[in-house]
């Protein structure tokens, strides 16, 4: 099993042909993670914080309906949280209503735990993500991390890349996008930025997506790099989290956990069949709107291969 810990909202986005309308769907990047993998048919459990209000109940249900198990615990103000989406080309931009006060949690028995997101940035809640990851390290279990920047919440571009350098050091897996370095980094190469990650003592295995220019992974000295897939874009919400899912779900099912410990290993091919994989899977997501991931039976019958 796979957990995911991290915040869960409502996307609200307005509707350009009706000014002052406004759709909602259920998302939230460790959400969105959580319900793809087990749309990937791997076993998912998302520790999360939802509110005692009829937003809270849809995503109740939606994590249900997607075959996750769910720990659900109570936002303190009693309403969920709320992302204002605003899409230009295609491209999304949000503005947050979000509290984030996690209580401690014990880490379920698993294969692998999945950080990121403001899940690892809010306080109060981020020291019990933090505290998580530390008991995934005391167990020898596997531990992945997407920071997912968002850049009306970074107030310090310096101290704010200091906190991911510091959490990425502790995992074994580290997704990073070309448009996180863009907010922490401005003007810097993101293939340098990623390598830099590959100093932490944990830290085995970075990937780079570059939205319509690929992907890009980082093992050791190898590094390769594979396209995205050719697809009409409705939008990119969640495309991110669908990438990062896939390369769960493979490295799970290739039993990656489990043989190789620490990481994956620098194995041209094994990387190359993941990075695939993965972008299939964010290219099928970007030509849909929302965050609406394929499921394994929408995929090709021997997907991942």
């Amino acid at each position: 099993m796979i957990v995911v810990v991290g915040e869960s909202l409502v996307d609200v986005f307005d509707d350009p042909d009706q000014p002052g309308q406004h759709r909602e769907t259920v998302g939230g990047s460790p959400l969105n993670v959580a319900t793809t993998l087990a749309g990937l048919d791997v076993p998912t459990m998302l520790i999360t914080e939802v509110g005692r209000d009829e937003r809270g109940t849809r995503i109740v249900e939606q994590v249900e309906a997607s075959g996750a198990e769910l720990i659900a615990a109570p936002s303190m103000t009693g309403r969920t949280a709320t992302a204002t989406v605003t899409l230009q080309s295609g491209e999304a931009s949000y503005d947050f209503d979000i509290g984030w006060t996690l209580p401690h949690e014990e880490l379920p028995a698993c294969d692998a735990l999945h950080v990121g997101s403001l899940g690892t940035v809010l306080e109060p809640g981020r020291d019990s993500v933090l505290d998580l990851v530390e008991q995934a390290w005391a167990r020898d279990v596997f531990v992945s991390y997407d920071p997912n920047i968002r850049a009306p919440l970074v107030a310090d571009p310096v101290q704010t890349w200091r906190d991911v350098e510091a959490l990425a050091a502790r995992a074994h897996l580290v997704k990073l996008s070309d448009q996180d370095v863009a907010v922490l980094h401005e003007g810097a190469d993101p293939q340098d930025i990623a390598r830099s990650l590959l100093q932490g003592d944990r830290t085995e295995l970075v990937l780079l997506t570059l939205g319509a220019g690929g992907a890009i992974g980082f093992v050791g000295d190898l590094v390769v790099r594979v396209p995205a897939l050719e697809v009409e874009v409705v939008d990119t919400v969640g495309a991110g989290d669908a990438f990062m899912a896939a390369c769960l779900a493979v490295l799970l099912e290739d039993s990656a956990f489990d043989n190789y410990g620490a990481g994956v290993p620098a194995d041209r091919e094994r990387v190359e069949r993941m990075l695939r994989a993965a972008v299939e899977v964010a290219g099928i997501t970007c030509s849909r709107p929302g965050a609406a991931a394929p499921t394994r039976p929408e995929l090709r019958p021997d997907w991942p291969a």
